[in-house]
């Protein structure tokens, strides 16, 4: 990893030499029901560079509405129009409710409802995690699993280098996440290079302290939320490797280990815990797929589990100790040293998993502003990109896959928003980018605590869709 990626420049986000400066137009393909055979295309030219279209999501059973490319000089809506919209129903929200809304061209904050007030976000604290770790990682830069000689004849280590999306699957087979470093690969390279192997160990050393974090309820492991964070594991800890949301195991190292073990040929039963010296020697390696894949995946599925390891790849990086009170410190002092304020930033994880956590939606709106912002405008930020290509598309992928439904109140907005999710008991958030009526991109970030989800959510889909529906001026 490079230390040290991300600078500040006076008051705007850079991050010089990462040669990110494609010009790809972000495009939301929906297919269409029926006969008509035709297609939902929102084109965004100020989000540009490594952006690529969403899943095609199944077909919904109602045509959506047609969208041409955004005009240029699209007229933003004003204070007095969002106020005239979204306060009614941001009153009555029940609950504690906050949000704001921005104009990423110009960085202005258009609306807010006590957005500098901190509430618990849920998993749209992703977003500030995986902000930081663009800021700080090199986004083509790879998590590398690798096996040294033992300090014995005969025996190999299995070296955790961070990657949560390592797996068993042979070739061809792809389980949760898209091209995964795999466990057969690193096998069939360490028989080829060293006969005769008799054992394996395990190195989990990279990660330190608790596996868990604070206001994480363990049966979330069998509820298939999070496995203890080791920076060895297949899968994400899934026990079922196709499960996005299936079980997840408590022993996630031990298992990579004697999953290894077997494909070596050994009867191995239990896995023995070592620290390697730095100059073993190294006879096989594989590699994830680069930091900028990771982000988007890990926005678009909301993994807890790849959100937690970036964290702490961000922590090293800027030599800060890889444990999840190490993470989060580095992680808001990146954001602070690019100019992203974390004031009110309470986490005692990455994810947003802990009930501790606190988050304001300021914060939130800030960091996605950053990331929609015009390329080579005087906030230019394109590195930072693959935040909004990871949003799920409303009513078609990822967590936005069931809502924004052809018969909700929020229909508008189908297609049309792309937001991160965040949910947990009495806990709702949505944070994303929009385009309204008149075609102008705005970012906005909702949440709301002390309601139950199933309240909430439809709540806060109906403010973002009303949203893609208002030119309010």
């Amino acid at each position: 990893m490079t230390l040290g990626f991300g600078q500040r420049i006076g008051d705007t986000l850079r991050v010089p030499g990462r040669g990110l400066r494609r010009a790809v137009v972000v495009v939301v393909v929906l297919a269409l029901a029926g006969a008509t055979g035709g297609a939902v295309a929102l084109t965004a030219p100020v989000l540009l560079a490594q952006v690529r279209p969403a899943a095609a999501p199944a077909l919904p059973p109602v045509p959506a509405r047609m969208l041409g490319p955004l005009p240029a000089t699209a007229p933003a809506p004003t204070a007095a129009g969002l106020t005239s919209t979204l306060g009614p129903m941001a009153d009555a929200m029940a609950g504690d409710f906050t949000g704001t809304v921005l104009d990423p061209d110009t960085g202005k904050v258009l609306w807010q409802r006590d957005a500098a007030t901190a509430l618990a976000p849920g998993s749209t604290a992703k977003l500030i995690t995986l902000a930081a770790a663009l800021l700080t990682l090199d986004p083509t830069g790879t998590l590398t699993t690798k096996v040294v000689a033992g300090s014995t004849p005969g025996t190999v280590v299995l070296v955790g280098g961070g990657d949560p999306t390592l797996t068993a699957l042979p070739q061809g087979k792809t389980g949760v996440y898209p091209d995964p470093a795999r466990l057969t690969t690193l096998a069939t390279r360490v028989k080829a290079a060293m006969p005769g192997i008799t054992k394996v160990e395990i190195d989990t050393s990279r990660y330190t302290g608790p596996t868990s974090a604070s206001g994480w309820d363990q049966a979330d492991i069998a509820a298939g939320n999070f496995t203890p964070i080791e920076p060895l594991m297949l899968d994400g800890g899934r026990m079922d490797p196709g499960a996005r949301d299936g079980a997840r195991v408590d022993n996630p190292a031990e298992v990579a280990g004697l999953t290894f073990a077997k494909l070596l040929g050994l009867d191995q039963k239990t896995v023995e815990v070592v620290k390697t010296s730095p100059d073993a020697t190294q006879i096989a390696s594989v590699s994830s797929a680069p930091i900028s894949d990771l982000v988007e995946n890990t926005i678009q599925i909301s993994d807890n589990v790849s959100a937690e390891v970036l964290a702490r790849e961000t922590a090293i990086s800027r030599g800060g100790d890889p444990s999840f009170t190490g993470a989060v410190k580095e992680t808001l002092a990146a954001l602070s040293a690019a100019g992203l304020d974390p004031t009110g930033a309470v986490m005692s994880d990455g994810s947003g998993l802990s009930t501790d956590d606190r988050v304001p939606a300021r914060l939130l709106g800030a960091i996605l502003a950053a990331a929609a912002a015009p390329s080579q405008g005087p906030h230019d930020t394109e590195f930072l990109r693959p935040i909004i290509a990871g949003l799920p598309v409303a009513g078609g992928d990822g967590t936005l896959d069931d809502r924004f439904t052809p018969d909700a109140d929020s229909a508008a907005g189908r297609g049309v928003v792309r937001a991160k999710t965040g949910t947990l008991t009495n806990v709702s958030s949505l944070a994303g980018v929009v385009t309204d009526a008149d075609g102008r991109l705005l970012v906005f970030a909702f949440m709301s605590n002390g309601v139950l989800p199933s309240k909430a959510r439809p709540r806060l889909d109906d403010i973002a869709a009303k949203l893609s529906g208002c030119g309010c001026r």
